[in-house]
């Protein structure tokens, strides 16, 4: 995607005696991870934004403003430190996660994703496709926690996604863990798009009414196995963008998450405690016709026995919302979208995740939405 090279508020460079103190320290030595077209080296590595600067008095929000307007015109992608979630909170989620887990086989086939017509529940390993090729992971897909809504005669089809989700009867502090942490993202990320909003000079709550009670927020837990060696164990989840407005993502010291930068190749993104790797979705991009971009990103397999947790949690509106163009100072210079004629988006937001589910979980499309399949069984175009 090309990018505009107009005059706008940029961030200064990254002092490293100002970085945030959870911050790794870099060996710029060290080798790259399996697949990478990178080292630590890149001199462009993802922004960290501090989101309590907001907090700290009119110097400290204009700096977040810059480095915010920056990051989202610039590179899609930042790491996200000071979001007030702690360290007890994430920990009551991620052991619930291994918990999980580690349960037998057979109590997670119990949830399998193919029981759902809504595509909640847990992804065997290699079942999840991207781009046709599939996920070498599994995951347990969470949502919010709502009555099944089937759609009635003359409704679309994408209400299937409301209903509920599947839990582990052995398990039951995963349960209030998952939903805790749904609801602590969500006002993270309502947070964090107010102040997007407002860096570039658009009204915060804009795009509120899209959002509300009625939102459509959706939670991963991903294991990445590791890499037998066989031919396409090595991808983790491929080269893909997500389609909601932002993802907050948890993920461990493994690495294996990789960004497609300005020079067309995927980069490393080291693990950062304590932050959460931020990106824009699709929506954002169409809503500023290009100015803030989604983009490509990938995870690679950890290599051998090593296994890779995390924790995507995507900020997603209302799936009846209709996302109006942002009314914003710089719309005048925005370059365009990217478009993709396999990929095409529509105006309401549930049709392009339905899109997706069908797309990425064919077991379950099979089973429960054939009507919503061509004869190759793809997504028919208008699901």
């Amino acid at each position: 995607m090309s990018h505009l090279s107009q005059a706008h508020p940029q961030a200064p460079s990254q002092d490293p005696s100002q970085a945030p103190s959870q911050a790794p320290s870099q060996d710029p030595t060290r080798a790259p991870s399996q697949g990478s077209s990178s080292s630590l080296s890149y001199p462009s590595q993802l922004p960290i934004v501090d989101l309590a600067a907001a907090d700290r008095g009119p110097q400290a929000r204009r700096l977040l403003h810059a480095q915010l307007h920056s990051a989202a015109h610039d590179v899609g992608f930042f790491q996200l430190v000071g979001h007030g979630v702690s360290e007890v909170e994430t920990r009551a989620l991620t052991s619930a996660m291994r918990a999980f887990f580690a349960l037998p086989e057979a109590d997670r086939l119990a949830l399998d994703t193919t029981n759902s017509p809504h595509f909640r529940g847990y992804t065997r390993v290699g079942d999840e496709r991207t781009a046709g090729a599939r996920d070498w992971r599994d995951q347990l897909d969470i949502g919010a926690e709502r009555p099944a809504h089937v759609p009635g005669p003359g409704e679309p089809p994408y209400w299937w996604l409301q209903g509920p989700n599947q839990w582990p009867e052995a398990l039951p502090e995963l349960r209030l863990a998952a939903l805790n942490w749904i609801e602590r993202l969500s006002g993270v990320a309502e947070r964090l798009l107010h102040e997007l909003l407002t860096s570039i000079g658009a009204r915060p709550d804009f795009y509120d009414d899209v959002f509300g009670r009625a939102a459509h927020p959706h939670l991963k837990l991903v294991r990445y196995p590791g890499s037998s060696g066989d031919a396409g164990d090595d991808q983790g989840v491929g080269a893909h963008k997500d389609y909601g407005f932002l993802t907050l993502l948890l993920q461990d010291q493994v690495g294996g998450l990789q960004v497609e930068r300005e020079d067309g190749r995927f980069h490393d993104v080291p693990p950062l405690p304590g932050a959460f790797v931020v990106n824009l979705g699709e929506l954002l991009e169409v809503a500023t016709n290009g100015y803030l971009v989604a983009t490509n990103h990938r995870v690679v397999s950890p290599p051998g026995a090593t296994e890779r947790y995390s924790v995507p949690f995507f900020y997603n509106p209302r799936l009846d919302a209709r996302v109006r163009p942002l009314e914003f100072p710089y719309a005048a210079a925005a370059p365009g979208i990217t478009a993709d004629p396999a990929n095409p988006l529509f105006a309401e937001y549930g049709r392009n995740e339905l899109k997706g589910k069908l797309r990425a979980h064919p077991l379950a499309a099979a089973r429960h939405h054939a009507d919503l399949l061509t004869a190759t069984g793809q997504p028919a175009m208008s699901a």
